[in-house]
């Protein structure tokens, strides 16, 4: 009887701090991770940089979308205040960090798919070093507010 009694309370004591947890729940939930590429186009190169991403890339990114490897990307052009900064900004979105868990190889997949051998993958992104640098990029993830 007094064993039964101990675990009754240990149960009580349990479910009492999980109650006190749930109050200090945090006032957000995690949402999609993004990543973001900062790109500053060469002099004169903006439209031919365009014309790739409306191909090859677009192609690459809906590929992925398809197979269900990221939720959407986006395109955006900014006003550089300075030289070092970028004139397009890339993103690409995942459902969260496990997202990318096993990715490369995936993307490697579809890649060599659209230019056909990791070869010409890799001379066309040396080859893209013409017409724009990348100057950096980031991830981060979305908090949603309760």
């Amino acid at each position: 009887m007094r064993s039964v009694l101990r675990g009754l309370m240990v149960l009580g004591l349990l479910l009492g701090a999980a109650a006190t947890w749930a109050d200090d729940a945090k006032p957000y939930t995690e949402g999609a991770v993004v990543s973001v590429g900062y790109i500053r186009t060469k002099y004169g190169m903006f439209d031919e940089y365009m014309k790739f991403l409306d191909g090859a890339y677009k192609r690459l990114m809906e590929e992925q979308k398809k197979a269900g490897l990221i939720l959407d990307y986006g395109v955006y052009q900014a006003t550089p205040r300075h030289p070092n900064e970028p004139d397009i900004i890339l993103t690409v979105v995942f459902r969260n960090w496990g997202a990318l868990d096993g990715l490369r190889d995936k993307v490697d997949a579809l890649e060599k798919k659209e230019f056909g051998s990791m070869e010409a993958s890799n001379k066309a992104a040396v080859d893209r070093g013409q017409i724009r640098e990348v100057l950096g990029g980031q991830m981060i993830q979305e908090l949603k507010l309760k």
